[in-house]
């Protein structure tokens, strides 16, 4: 159904777009500065789920839709980006207990992690945009089912970004734990992660869907 040909075309396309640092790759670094790997890698796989269920919205006809709804998409977004001001001000709250991975050892808190990045990648206007524009041009509509094709092909880009979000977060947790042992600088850094994501939710807010 999805030919070789297809899966190439779209992973280069992919690769252009997700390969310049967005909202996803700012929200991983801001958690993995202000928390460490395992909540950074948390969001990675949240995000991508978030991904993952716009994709199937997309795929069962509702893209079109959505991107007309503005209000809709409006409310969405500005939830969006109150959540990333809420995580950053916790991030910054937390500054002063700052230490190394603090979410490592509690399931409950990394399915807390996880449910985070899912709420941001869905609320991101931007994701259903992209799948709405760029997938379908990779579609063959003599090969079969073409909600099958847009699923199957979604799951190219949704894992280059898996990739490149999961080293951008290892990256910034090393920068972390470069700094354990001295505290001063630790809270510096997780200062840092916090107001990172209070900008993120800022921008998202201030800013078109089409950015």
């Amino acid at each position: 159904m999805v030919t070789t040909e297809q899966v190439l075309a779209l992973a280069a396309t992919s690769l252009v777009v997700i390969a310049v640092p967005g909202p996803s790759v700012l929200f991983i670094v801001g958690r993995a500065l202000a928390h460490g790997r395992v909540t950074a890698l948390a969001g990675v796989l949240g995000n991508s789920l978030g991904s993952l269920v716009a994709a199937l919205v997309i795929a069962v006809g509702l893209g079109p839709v959505l991107q007309r709804w503005d209000t809709a998409l409006e409310v969405v977004k500005l939830a969006g980006a109150a959540y990333l001001v809420w995580l950053g001000v916790q991030a910054l709250r937390g500054a002063g207990h700052a230490g190394q991975d603090t979410v490592a050892g509690s399931p409950r808190t990394r399915g807390r992690e996880v449910r985070a990045g899912l709420v941001v990648g869905l609320s991101n206007p931007k994701v259903f945009v992209v799948f709405a524009a760029i997938l379908p041009q990779f579609v063959d509509r003599s090969a079969g089912s073409l909600a099958a094709q847009m699923v199957l092909l979604s799951l190219v880009p949704i894992g280059i970004g898996l990739v490149c979000d999961s080293t951008w977060g290892l990256v910034a947790s090393r920068v972390r734990t470069a700094f354990v042992g001295r505290p001063q600088r630790l809270r510096t850094v997780t200062r840092v992660g916090g107001a990172s994501m209070i900008g993120l939710g800022v921008l998202t807010a201030v800013t078109g869907r089409h950015r």
